[in-house]
């Protein structure tokens, strides 16, 4: 028991000004209840009412030097907001110019009663920080030769090393997929994570293992419980029901070491004896947090290394350009697979075939051959860019895209004969009339799965065809022989590994107006040719050059390090980080006067919303302390100014629209 008599709180708001630890008194009824960690409520004269909080420490002496208010009551015993939490929390906040509590309020999840009681009724109390440290070690439980093939692909030691010593890894993933248990495929990118995380547990510590969605936990799950007892792993994601998801975060709060497995809020799961930290496919947008601070998951995975000295690996079939920056900075080592495996990868430019199947199916006569060939064995993967029938349609008479009446998105159709609706807003466009010319006809531009799928269920009659996309998810396939079409991040894993892929719309992906286009296609096409079973041939259709040669060599590595280098001389991210500043003019204006850089580093403004405006902040490293501590100041001064010009008497007047910052934000530069 603390025998301090002031609490300091991280009070549950929204509101900027508030981003700080409130002093409290602790009143003589609460003193046993009111430790570390735990949920409170406190009166907040500002609002003039109770609010939430977490208290985050027991002090003798605060910084407020008047009469302090009582805690007015402790809402639970059970301190979920752990040290090293609340530590990683302020830090990643700073860090993005954000506020803490937005990230304490993605780590911890809402409060269930029910599964409150039953934690507190079949456990004994979550250790104190103090009492982490003599936590008994764990069993052995290791099965040696799971461990044995799982790292068998890499030098002798390497992972081991790094996992047991705090070592920092860039690991090239091995592109094959792998039989865990009886009839059980998964890629072997799974099976060298859950071996990494089963070293970790096996010297008495945690590992965090975070994966972009559900159809990549699935294949870790699988991978983990073929080395780890089903009690040592646990899932912990968004996806879960409130009260799954509250379960499984209490399981962390204990001292038994386990493996977290989640997406990208799993990166905050308690772990006071953290040993690994792994991150897979870190390339991948679902890593990019889409609430505030919009902390990416490779930053938070390098704070908390940082923090806890756990060891960290990175793992991908392609290289980001940010993690090739820590490769050159020396912050990670680059470890590759020996021997090397190199998938057959036959790049080809899309041609006209004479052969009449051939050119229903929309690829070129090699292609076919390829796919007819591997059907006679087994199941063949066409990766194509969209879902749907038709992504896109256009005017008949004239050509020019059609656009929704309403809002001016593009138009598209999900089946042949479906009614054509806006891929914006979903309205239909029943009476739809060309813009340009009143034309009332459309014609189909491109094609989608389904369209895929028919023209190939003509090219190849009698084959079995199935189609896995974000509307019909489809985890895996048997070893029959079947066409498989799936949209990019939707393939199925085949048993065995499927015997030809072929990768079409690449004209259409590598036209996509983006930063990342170069990265985000080596990634989609690495993705699905790891599936395929060694030897078999993966067939690239309609993109030469740089990115052909890339997949051809399975030099992944040395596309990002040019790419990184191009950045550099036109200091784009990850070469230089990236503020985006966003709000009224004068307010923007006012942010950017207070900042420490030159001013041809400054893009923009440029109108975005009706009264706001954006503008762009490139900075050195080694200013992003200075440049988020300003920033936030000016959001936190904006935040305030607004409050008060709102308390006017008479009708409240509407709020104008608040200055707002996002960091390493690189979507700006695709626009």
């Amino acid at each position: 028991m603390h025998s301090a008599s002031i609490a300091r709180v991280l009070v549950d708001s929204p509101l900027p000004q508030l981003d700080r630890l409130f002093d409290y008194r602790v009143p003589d009824e609460l003193r046993d209840a009111a430790q570390p960690g735990v949920r409170v409520k406190v009166p907040l004269r500002s609002a003039g009412r109770v609010a939430d909080g977490y208290l985050v420490e027991l002090v003798d002496a605060g910084d407020y030097t008047g009469v302090l208010s009582d805690l007015d009551s402790v809402v639970s015993p059970i301190p979920v907001l752990t040290p090293e939490i609340a530590r990683l929390a302020r830090k990643a906040a700073d860090r993005a110019a954000g506020s803490a509590t937005d990230i304490v309020r993605l780590a911890i999840p809402k409060r269930q009663v029910r599964v409150e009681k039953a934690y507190l009724a079949a456990t004994s109390p979550p250790p104190t920080e103090d009492a982490a440290d003599d936590a008994p070690e764990a069993d052995a439980f290791l099965p040696e030769p799971v461990v044995a093939a799982a790292v068998e692909h890499y030098e002798t030691g390497v992972v081991e090393h790094a996992v047991l010593t705090g070592g920092r890894l860039a690991l090239d993933a091995v592109p094959l997929v792998h039989e865990v248990e009886p009839d059980v495929w998964v890629g072997t990118w799974a099976v060298t994570m859950a071996s990494a995380a089963a070293l970790s547990l096996e010297a008495g510590k945690s590992a965090i293992l975070a994966v972009p969605d559900y159809r990549d936990q699935e294949q870790l799950m699988s991978a983990l419980r073929a080395v780890l007892p089903a009690d040592r792993i646990v899932r912990l994601d968004a996806k879960q029901s409130n009260p799954d998801r509250y379960r499984a975060f209490l399981r962390c709060l204990g001292d038994v070491p386990l493996a977290i497995v989640g997406n990208r809020s799993v990166m905050y799961a308690p772990a006071a004896r953290l040993g690994l930290i792994a991150v897979w496919d870190d390339g991948d947008p679902l890593h990019s947090e889409p609430l505030s601070p919009y902390v990416h998951t490779r930053d938070a995975a390098l704070l908390r290394q940082e923090q806890q000295g756990a060891s960290l690996i990175f793992l991908g079939h392609s290289r980001s350009t940010e993690v090739e920056r820590l490769v050159e900075l020396g912050w990670l080592t680059s470890v590759s697979p020996v021997p090397t495996y190199r998938p057959k990868v036959i790049p080809t430019a899309q041609q006209q075939s004479t052969d009449r199947l051939a050119a229903q199916a929309r690829i070129p006569s090699s292609a076919w051959r390829e796919a007819r060939a591997a059907l006679e064995h087994g199941p063949v993967l066409v990766q194509v860019a969209r879902p749907g029938y038709a992504p896109r349609l256009a005017c008949a008479d004239c050509r020019q895209s059609a656009r929704c009446m309403i809002c001016e998105g593009p138009l598209g159709q999900k089946t042949q004969h479906s009614t054509p609706a806006c891929t914006w807003c979903g309205a239909l466009a029943a009476n739809w009339h060309c813009t340009n010319c009143d034309g009332t006809k459309l014609r189909f531009v491109g094609a989608g799965a389904s369209r895929t799928a028919e023209d190939l269920g003509r090219a190849f009659p009698g084959v079995r065809i199935i189609i896995a996309d974000g509307e019909r998810p489809i985890l895996t396939v048997g070893s029959e022989p079947a066409l498989v079409i799936a949209t990019r991040g939707a393939e199925p894993i085949a048993a065995g590994g499927y015997h030809a892929v072929l990768l079409l719309d690449g004209e259409r992906m590598v036209a996509r107006e983006s930063l990342r286009v170069g990265e985000d296609c080596l990634r989609w096409w690495s993705n699905a040719i790891a599936l395929a079973r060694r030897g078999a041939p993966s067939v690239l259709v309609g993109v030469g050059g740089a990115l052909a040669s890339t997949l051809a060599t399975w030099r992944h590595a040395d596309y990002a390090r040019s790419e990184l280098g191009d950045r550099r001389r036109l200091r784009f991210p990850p070469a230089v980080r990236v503020a985006t500043v966003t709000g009224p003019l004068d307010a923007v204006t006012t942010a950017l006067g207070a900042l420490p850089v030159a001013g041809e580093d400054l893009l923009g403004p440029v109108d975005t919303d009706p009264g706001s405006v954006r503008t762009i902040v490139r900075f050195d490293y080694s200013h992003g302390a200075e440049v988020a501590a300003t920033l936030r100041a000016e959001v936190i001064r904006n935040a305030t100014t607004r409050r008060k010009s709102a308390g006017v008497k008479g009708p409240r007047p509407p709020l104008p629209p608040s200055l707002r910052v996002r960091f390493d934000d690189v979507e700006p530069f695709g626009e």
